[in-house]
């Protein structure tokens, strides 16, 4: 079950990551979000290849057609696994952005998954419909946004695991859902409004979890870790 918890390396420099890193040795899978991208750049995706493990380039690309393209072309030629995309950027974006990994994939890799954030696990349903003025109750919304990334050829997308069953039914089993906003009940919600515990939501129809806090910010990083890998497990 291990490989399928992707931890967040949300730090502000290359040598707090490192040394998150190497507190964590059986961690196979890691997160690299904005903070730390805008901080060391690609170098942290070069140091995690290094060291074999699976990247979640978290990026939540979001612009015109021709500039996220350029964007997942680049992402792609470093060989990371999954590269996250807001469905909201449009159909033709989110179309020529898999085309453009696809074609800047290394000879001999396996491509990189494109996958398109759906709603935000911070936004509450009132946020969407008050703050962002979007009609569709919130679940719906998920869903149309997964829909159209599959529409447009995507691998997958990403959802509250609150949204994760519905996905899973209407998109099929191949799509890949991955769930932020996963906590053990012995955790913090933190900042996120919709939450599910790590063996519910991989119940529910998750691919991957992604569980930062829990385990980063424990007092013992390695038990955190350990223990949700044994709840799963059970």
């Amino acid at each position: 079950m291990n490989d399928r918890i992707i931890v967040p390396l949300d730090v502000s420099s290359e040598e707090a990551a490192i040394a998150l890193i190497d507190k964590l040795p059986k961690v196979t899978f890691w997160k690299v979000g904005l903070e730390l991208f805008v901080s060391s750049g690609s170098n942290i995706l070069k140091i995690l290849k290094q060291r074999e493990k699976r990247i979640f380039l978290d990026l939540k690309f979001h612009d015109i057609p021709n500039t996220v393209a350029g964007a997942c072309a680049a992402a792609a030629r470093f060989g990371v696994d999954l590269i996250t995309i807001h469905a909201t950027a449009g159909k033709t974006a989110l179309e020529q952005a898999q085309r453009a990994i696809e074609s800047n994939t290394p000879e001999g890799a396996t491509p990189s998954k494109l996958i398109a954030i759906t709603v935000l696990t911070s936004l509450s349903a009132r946020s969407l419909a008050f703050e962002l003025k979007i009609p569709l109750e919130l679940p719906e919304y998920a869903l149309e946004m997964a829909l159209l990334a599959k529409e447009s050829g995507l691998s997958g997308a990403v959802c509250s695991p609150h949204e994760v069953a519905q996905l899973r039914q209407v998109c099929g089993d191949e799509f890949v859902l991955v769930c932020p906003g996963v906590r053990p009940t012995w955790a913090a919600a933190g900042d996120q409004q919709r939450i599910m515990t790590p063996k519910a939501a991989i119940a529910a129809g998750a691919t991957y979890l992604v569980i930062g806090r829990p385990i980063t910010a424990a007092d013992d990083p390695v038990g955190a870790f350990d223990r949700i890998c044994e709840e799963l497990a059970e």
